[in-house]
C-alpha cells in the first residue's frame, strides 16, 4: 500500500486541446473553489460594510490592517496601490493551504505546479514593477551597486541573475515542502492502521493527526504570511532599485 497516492492528482475532466493536455484534476477544482471562496467573502463583505462591524467584517478588517501594517510596510513608495495584490495574494494560499486540510479535498500548494505558478507570478509582477519604475535600462543597472570596477560587476551581473531566478524557486518550494510534508505525516499515521491490521494502535493515528492537524491549520497560516511577506520584500527591493 501506498499512502503517498492519495496526494497524487487525479483527473476530474479529460481535456485535450490541440494535442496540450488541459486535464482537469482535483487540485484544479481546489484552486477554482479556493478563488471562488475568496471573492465570494471580500465581495459579500465589501458589499454590506457597517459602521458597527460584525465578526466577520471586523475579521476581514483585521487581517486588512495586519497586511498593511506588517507587510505592505516595506513597500516605500505606493504601499496601498499593493495592497490589494498583497491581500489576494496572502487570502488565495491560505484558502488553498485550508482547503488541502478537509478529508477528500486535493491539498493544491502541497502540489509543485501550483506553488511554481504562484511564484512566476510574483516574479513577474516584481520584474514588472521595476522596469516600470526605473525603465528597462535603469532597472537592469540597479541591479549592481554604483562605483562597482567594471571587471567585478561582469562577476556580479550573473551572480545577480542567478539571485533573481532563485527567489522564485525558493518561494514554490518553500510553500510545497511544508505543505506537501504535512499532508504526508499525517498519511503515514493512518496507514499505520492498515500496516498493523489492529484496533490497538487506532488511538496513536487519531491522537497524532489531531495534534498534527492542528499544527498544519498554523503552518498554513505562517506559509501564507511568509509567502506574501516575501513577496512584498522583493517588489520593495524592485521599486527601490536596492
Amino acid at each position: 500500500m501506498n499512502a503517498l497516492e492519495h496526494l497524487a492528482q487525479k483527473p476530474v475532466w479529460p481535456l485535450q486541446v490541440g494535442g496540450l493536455d488541459l486535464t482537469v484534476t482535483n487540485g484544479v477544482v481546489t484552486v477554482w473553489l479556493a478563488a471562488l471562496i475568496v471573492f465570494g467573502c471580500y465581495f459579500y463583505l465589501s458589499r454590506r460594510l457597517t459602521l458597527v462591524p460584525g465578526r466577520a467584517q471586523n475579521l476581514a478588517e483585521a487581517v486588512i490592517f495586519f497586511l498593511r501594517d506588517e507587510v505592505a510596510v516595506q513597500i516605500g513608495r505606493g504601499r496601498d496601490a499593493w495592497l490589494p495584490f498583497l491581500i489576494a495574494l496572502f487570502s488565495f494560499i491560505l484558502a488553498n493551504n485550508l482547503l488541502g486540510l478537509v478529508p477528500a479535498m486535493s491539498s493544491a500548494t502541497g502540489n509543485i505546479n501550483t506553488t511554481a505558478a504562484l511564484a512566476l507570478t510574483v516574479f513577474v509582477v516584481v520584474q514588472a514593477a521595476g522596469i516600470a519604475s526605473h525603465g528597462p535600462a535603469g532597472y537592469f543597472r540597479s541591479l549592481i551597486p554604483p562605483g562597482v570596477p567594471l571587471a567585478v560587476a561582469i562577476f556580479l551581473v550573473p551572480v545577480e541573475i542567478i539571485s533573481q531566478l532563485a527567489k522564485p524557486f525558493s518561494l514554490a518550494v518553500r510553500l510545497f515542502a511544508n505543505m506537501f510534508a504535512g499532508h504526508a505525516v499525517m498519511l503515514m499515521l493512518l496507514s499505520l492502521i492498515f500496516v498493523f491490521k489492529s484496533y490497538l494502535v487506532l488511538p496513536l493515528p487519531v491522537i497524532g493527526n489531531t495534534l498534527v492537524l492542528a499544527f498544519e491549520i498554523f503552518v498554513a497560516l505562517i506559509q501564507a504570511f511568509i509567502f506574501t511577506y516575501l513577496s512584498a520584500l522583493y517588489i520593495a527591493t524592485a521599486l527601490e532599485g536596492h
